[in-house]
């Protein structure tokens, strides 16, 4: 068998959660096929994810979804980066979109790897919205983070 071109390790340390049984393992199958490298995914309290948010962002409130892209050095390294999500944040949003929290942990995940890939939906003219739409088609989820927000 091949190696995974991307390599999806998860991490659950301060979050009680099954949600996310085989999310490392769906993520490396529905991301870009362009995606090379290894990713890590923390699910982490609403707690955490508060101080997280206010540490890097300079906002204090509990968001879903964060992304920390690696420093590169060509030839030295394939870490592409950190995502982490808020396990209750993901629940909470899970019951409002109608579908399982495993689900919603699929689209925060998802919408992660593709900050880390480089895409900015803030900045970047829909192309990210676009990338997220085909991807979530292609792995079966109903809708995206960037859709639902808009």
């Amino acid at each position: 068998m091949a190696a995974a071109r991307l390599h999806v390790s998860l991490a659950t340390p301060d979050a009680r959660t099954t949600a996310t049984r085989g999310l490392a393992v769906w993520l490396q199958r529905a991301a870009p096929a362009a995606a090379r490298g290894d990713v890590s995914i923390a699910v982490v309290s609403d707690r955490r994810m508060r101080a997280l948010n206010r540490q890097f962002r300079g906002k204090d409130l509990a968001t879903d979804v964060l992304s920390f892209p690696a420093t590169h050095m060509p030839g030295v390294s394939a870490f592409l980066g950190d995502i982490v999500i808020a396990a209750g944040v993901a629940t909470r949003q899970a019951r409002e979109a109608g579908h399982s929290p495993a689900t919603e942990f699929k689209v925060l995940a998802l919408h992660g790897l593709l900050h880390l890939l480089g895409y900015d939906h803030d900045t970047d003219g829909g192309k990210m919205a676009r990338a997220e739409a085909r991807l979530r088609k292609k792995a079966g989820l109903r809708e995206g983070l960037i859709e639902r927000s808009q």
